[in-house]
């Protein structure tokens, strides 16, 4: 995977910095899009930070300034997101919110990037859904949906690429392994969660040139749980 170039939105987030981390380590060219400004990014990576994907325009600026100082885009990584638990009677419901930080953010860096992935010899686009989307818990009903509709998208994102070297896949964790995590459950085993590590590892496999072969998936990583 040397000098390919890997775009991962989110990337001062906990799993989007344990990608980065990763592809760095392999040699990738690695941009980090996100919402925060300001934050030291790992050396060798380029930041784009203050950056709201839920602006397609913006989306595409930054997608413009990957290309610019590395010549292309060769895999998306789309991990900026959001979660609320939230009951369906809550006074100020979350579902706008949920669907925007989910689900439009990664359209939206999913359209800008694709030209530019078609051009690319192996393209590839990770999203990253949820196991708890496909049966919500109670108060998980905003955010499994935005998650439910980022399989959808996943989906027809391969069917519509499948004339092209563009694979789309997802990968659907548990839970992961962070300090808010154990907080939140202090009851629970974190021994049987996802580390963030091991969930960077997957996403780096199907955003490699040997994941050719693999398309349309909603990949399970869920530990032990």
């Amino acid at each position: 995977m040397t000098h390919r170039t890997l775009v991962v939105t989110g990337g001062h987030g906990i799993l989007g910095k344990a990608v980065v981390e990763a592809a760095l380590a392999r040699g990738l060219n690695v941009a980090l899009i996100d919402h925060a400004k300001g934050e030291a990014a790992p050396d060798g990576a380029l930041e784009i930070g203050g950056v709201d994907l839920t602006d397609a325009k913006a989306a595409e600026a930054a997608i413009a300034q990957v290309v610019a100082a590395f010549g292309g885009v060769d895999a998306l990584l789309n991990i900026a997101g959001g979660f609320v638990w939230q009951t369906t009677d809550d006074e100020t419901p979350a579902w706008d919110k949920m669907f925007a930080l989910n689900l439009t953010t990664a359209l939206n860096a999913s359209r800008a990037a694709l030209p530019h992935l078609k051009a690319s010899a192996e393209g590839r686009i990770v999203n990253v859904g949820a196991n708890g989307a496909l049966k919500a818990a109670a108060g998980m009903g905003a955010y499994a949906a935005s998650k439910s509709a980022v399989h959808r998208l996943t989906e027809a994102l391969a069917e519509e690429t499948k004339d092209t070297s563009v694979t789309v896949n997802a990968v659907l964790p548990s839970i992961l392994d962070t300090e808010q995590n154990r907080k939140d459950m202090p009851d629970a085993d974190p021994s049987k969660w996802v580390q963030p590590s091991d969930l960077a590892e997957v996403m780096l496999f199907l955003a490699s040139p040997e994941a050719r072969a693999i398309t349309g998936a909603l990949l399970p990583v869920t530990g032990r749980v």
